[in-house]
């Protein structure tokens, strides 16, 4: 059946003139089912022609690869014919396709052809490309700087390293660090006197009211209710500006200790990471002076010297300045320890002896001013 359809295809033919008008050729059914069933099953990848020339190219040049059904007239009257169809089945491709059939191809890079350098990149890409570089070499450098800093940690510990050691001022650090642990023991245990001082006044207020409604309502012990109300409020008056005083002196060691003391401990700090560095490319730059003199060698120790050398500036800087705070430190906490203390003595001596004049000349001459808790309304004290 094959031969016969392939013989058929072979001896038709079309009038060019006739712009594929087949309505005057001989119908064929058995071709037409054939037809059909090929356009049911799908093109046959195995029966292919090989067309030089492009699509639509003349007849001349096709290469049967296998057996091929050719058409002997189109399966419906008035479609249009090529005598020897392209690629693939004959379908009629649909409007998007038929315009992009219709666009000039893009000329395929042969030998002698090169695609066109790509144009220059914009000024966003510029930009972003910029940032990264610049990010890359930030972790670039702290990566070099972490590994250097940790190798001579590592040294240091095990005792394989050299480190440079300024005796007096570690002497003063150390000393520095000792008094601010004493220091905040002695503000936690003021804490707590202020919390046992502000439950006492409490209790003793609580304890003056209850008394001096019992002297109202007991005729026979109102005299003896009347002066235990009356010495309970005297003594809460003086507890209140008891923990005024207590609560100065607090304030003002918590200001010494977590804010002047720890701002030179961050220096200190400060100094000890710059030190750690300027031993580590010490190291570095020992260890290249040891090595070959190369042209390679010679550069790298060239840099080594250069990051060497800023390291070293640093160092420095960082000792002067810690020098320069310990020196402070030291005269302020004496002159602000030397005020809190008389203020915290006199102010306990004057609570226990009951002198309440004593007591309060102790917070004039220290401009201590006493805060209620309700500052629009006066207290119960300030009313008798």
């Amino acid at each position: 059946m094959s031969d016969g359809i392939l013989s058929k295809a072979a001896t038709m033919e079309i009038p060019i003139s006739s712009n594929g008008d087949t309505s005057s050729l001989p119908e064929d059914d058995g071709l037409e089912q054939d037809l059909q069933q090929v356009m049911v099953s799908g093109p046959n990848l195995n029966e292919t022609s090989i067309v030089s020339g492009g699509y639509g190219g003349t007849a001349e040049g096709i290469i049967p690869t296998g057996t091929i059904k050719a058409p002997a007239a189109p399966p419906f009257p008035g479609s249009l014919v090529h005598p020897h169809p392209p690629r693939g089945p004959s379908v009629p491709p649909s409007a998007p396709a038929a315009r992009r059939m219709a666009r000039p191809a893009a000329a395929p890079a042969g030998p002698g052809l090169h695609p066109p350098p790509p144009g220059p990149p914009s000024g966003g890409e510029e930009v972003v490309r910029g940032i990264a570089v610049e990010k890359f070499d930030i972790v670039k450098k702290w990566g070099i700087n972490t590994y250097k800093c940790t190798k001579q940690l590592l040294s240091e510990r095990f005792g394989r390293g050299s480190r440079t050691v300024d005796l007096e001022l570690e002497t003063q650090i150390e000393l520095l660090r000792e008094t601010k642990r004493k220091y905040e023991s002695v503000l936690h245990l003021a804490r707590a006197l202020t919390a046992h001082l502000y439950s006492l006044v409490q209790t003793q207020h609580a304890l003056g009211d209850a008394f001096a409604d019992l002297s109202q309502k007991s005729p026979e012990l109102q005299e003896e209710f009347g002066y235990n109300a009356e010495t309970q409020k005297l003594l809460c008056k003086n507890g209140e500006t008891l923990l005024g005083a207590v609560n100065f002196f607090v304030s003002s060691i918590n200001t010494l200790v977590n804010k002047t003391m720890e701002d030179t401990l961050m220096t200190v700090k400060q100094y000890e990471t710059a030190r750690l560095e300027y031993d580590a490319y010490r190291t570095d730059l020992e260890e290249l002076s040891m090595g070959p003199r190369d042209a390679g060698a010679v550069s790298r120790l060239d840099a080594a010297q250069s990051q060497f050398q800023s390291h070293k500036d640093k160092y420095e800087k960082l000792r002067a300045d810690v020098a320069i705070k310990l020196k402070f430190l030291e005269e302020n906490k004496i002159k602000v320890m030397h005020k809190q203390l008389l203020l915290f003595h006199n102010a306990i001596s004057a609570y226990f002896a009951g002198n309440q004049q004593q007591l309060e000349q102790t917070l004039k001459q220290f401009n201590i001013k006493l805060k209620t808790p309700g500052a629009e309304k006066p207290s119960w004290l300030e009313e008798q």
